[in-house]
């Protein structure tokens, strides 16, 4: 039996471990622990990897929502429309800032309906907060077309997507703000919590870097009641090592999504991503199959030592936290049916092809038996 982790973070560090101590050994040595000079320098070049103006790193990408949500003045009285099929953190964050989530339905490729938007829509209707789910760039013309019609910002929640790319266009710049994630399990990973807000604007961008700061203009003036959440000197020193190889993984998972797609097509009972636009440039932070008896199967693939998971079990509006909300059951009906039959595949750089081969034929034997 081979053993297939669902991540595998050692291996990945394994390889540039000499590199991330000489990093982290060059902060302790010159002692600039908060908002050191790596930070700047990882948000300049976080900015010419998204083709932004504008990158501020913060201590989470549930905080870069957060403050970008306050600072397009979104609060108390507003509303935000978005999926519920994501995680937890897409609407929590509205929550957070006082305003109501208003979900619409995700279409088969996980991301929000744009057809549905427009009918959710209200006076209160202040944001768009869209989802680029498993990596895979949501379908931004409408969207934008949408906004704009109403004057209403949009927000890429773009956590598991660096590098994905719409029309040529990075994610994370198309909208009036970008969120992005450092979590360790994301495809540019911090070795702790870490995120980034993008943006074109520079008013924007001065907002948030007050607000991520305690609200200070100096260290002895507050201007407005802020967070403590700044990106860390340590992470943006790993970061920045990291940013070397981003390009690099991506096209390894890339790579490994295309191995699945093309050997895993002849089972009935297996539905594969795909990029159904010559424009679209998903990055499989998650490889997400569609597939029957998916319990059974995910006890299978686990009996044989290959790790999966499930993203995520329950859609955000049948959380016990959104029972305030008024949805229920079949309130949203294609993210149900995708809660009940969604399995994450390992898809990592790091997975060495015979375990990929192990993972295809497991599949394969169990619709076989079945």
């Amino acid at each position: 039996m081979m053993k297939v982790p669902y991540v595998n973070l050692v291996a990945q560090h394994a390889a540039i471990k000499e590199q991330l101590l000489s990093a982290v050994e060059t902060v302790l040595d010159h002692g600039q622990f908060i908002l050191g000079g790596e930070v700047s320098e990882f948000e300049r070049r976080f900015s010419e990897l998204c083709g932004v103006s504008h990158s501020i790193g913060v201590n989470s990408g549930t905080d870069a929502l957060i403050l970008g949500l306050k600072a397009l003045g979104v609060g108390s009285g507003d509303e935000v429309i978005t999926v519920p099929g994501s995680f937890v953190a897409s609407t929590s964050c509205i929550a957070l800032v006082g305003a109501d989530p208003v979900f619409v339905d995700v279409g088969e490729n996980y991301n929000i309906n744009p057809s549905l938007i427009e009918q959710a829509i209200t006076p209160r209707t202040k944001a768009i907060l869209l989802v680029h789910l498993t990596g895979r760039p949501a379908d931004m013309d409408p969207i934008m077309e949408i906004a704009r019609k109403h004057s209403i910002y949009v927000i890429e929640d773009a956590a598991q997507a660096v590098c994905a790319e719409y029309k040529g266009k990075r994610v994370g710049s198309i909208g009036d703000i970008g969120c992005f994630s450092l979590h360790p399990l994301k495809t540019l990973n911090a070795c702790g919590d870490g995120g980034v807000l993008t943006t074109n604007n520079p008013t924007i961008a001065e907002d948030v870097k007050t607000l991520r700061n305690l609200g200070l203009r100096d260290r002895d003036n507050c201007v407005v009641w802020g967070h403590n959440s700044r990106l860390d000197t340590l992470q943006a020193a790993i970061l920045l090592v990291k940013l070397d190889y981003v390009e690099e993984w991506t096209e390894k998972r890339r790579a490994k999504a295309r191995f699945y797609q093309e050997l895993l097509k002849d089972i009935p009972s297996i539905t594969c991503p795909v990029e159904e636009k010559p424009y679209e440039r998903s990055v499989f932070h998650t490889f997400v199959v569609q597939a029957e008896r998916r319990d059974e199967l995910r006890t299978h693939l686990n009996k044989g030592g290959i790790e999966t998971a499930i993203h995520y079990p329950i859609p955000i509006h049948l959380q016990e936290a959104a029972s305030n909300l008024g949805y229920g059951e079949e309130s949203f009906p294609v993210a149900e049916k995708q809660a009940r039959k969604i399995l994450s595949l390992p898809v990592y750089p790091e997975l060495e092809a015979d375990q990929l081969e192990y993972v295809v034929t497991s599949m394969h034997d169990f619709y076989k038996g079945s």
